[in-house]
């Protein structure tokens, strides 16, 4: 990754932050794209503390010519992008009865659309330098995951489209890589939305022990390296992928027995 230009969406914090600090580490330069310019430009002062070349973007990725004028800048700066990854997301916990189409939709326009405009705008500088998109996912992409049904729909979209991308791409020596941690200590499940679209102050239930955002930036880094397709990351999130590719019911009843309390009120 030495030399490489690198794109993080969701950058101010958690995973993003990790991965940047990781890709950087590596010398790789580093474009920070995130809504919160505060933690924009706390993040690249500790970059550049660690002789890290980065710099801050405020980027809306569900604005698609927001998405496409911060990609051209980049490109205009850097001479072009290598890796894109795609990690900006938001997550929502409630009952299916209690959900808003408005929530829906803004989960879907963050984790799935925010993705497809931060590739759009950055696919041709990709193709001509035979670069790399890096998606965040999750096991809720894998597996249906209690209460979290518009995170799981928003995850699973993400594998469709981006599993028939990196075909398309295999022509262009464009790769994709998709991650899907498990549960992970960060700030997005303070952050979860309720079903009317609003902060839940209901808690969130946790399976397992917790991975770090720098478990995962560390895992996302090797899996890029040797250009992997997928990466499932945590113990509890390989196993739940195992049972239910085995067993669905058997998976469904475990799942339901851990995670109950969430959609008690």
């Amino acid at each position: 990754m030495r030399n490489k230009i690198v794109v993080v969406t969701g950058a101010a914090s958690g995973i993003g932050a990790a991965i940047c600090r990781k890709f950087g580490e590596q010398g790789a330069w580093i474009a920070l794209l995130d809504m919160d310019e505060k933690g924009l430009d706390a993040r690249v002062q500790e970059l550049s503390q660690k002789g890290i070349k980065a710099f801050g973007q405020v980027c809306d990725v569900t604005d698609q010519e927001q998405c496409l004028s911060v990609m051209q800048e980049i490109i205009h700066r850097c001479g072009g992008i290598d890796v894109l990854v795609n990690n900006a997301g938001i997550t929502q916990r409630c009952p299916f009865i209690e959900a808003s189409i408005s929530m829906y939709r803004r989960v879907m326009d963050i984790n799935f659309f925010g993705a497809v405009h931060c590739t759009i705008a950055a696919i041709e500088s990709l193709m001509k330098r035979k670069g790399q998109i890096i998606v965040i996912s999750s096991i809720a992409g894998l597996t249906p995951v209690l209460g979290r049904t518009g995170y799981s729909a928003s995850k699973h979209a993400l594998h469709g489209f981006f599993g028939t991308l990196r075909a398309e791409m295999r022509a262009h020596d464009v790769h994709v890589l998709i991650v899907c941690p498990g549960f992970t200590r960060t700030d997005l499940q303070s952050r979860a939305l309720g079903g009317d679209g609003s902060i839940t102050t209901h808690p969130q239930s946790k399976v397992g022990r917790q991975a770090s955002p720098e478990d995962v930036a560390n895992a996302v880094y090797r899996g890029a390296v040797k250009r992997k397709n997928l990466l499932i990351l945590t113990v509890v999130g390989k196993l739940s992928h195992l049972i239910y590719k085995i067993s669905s019911k058997l998976y469904e009843r475990i799942m339901e027995k851990g995670l109950r309390r969430e959609l008690e009120r």
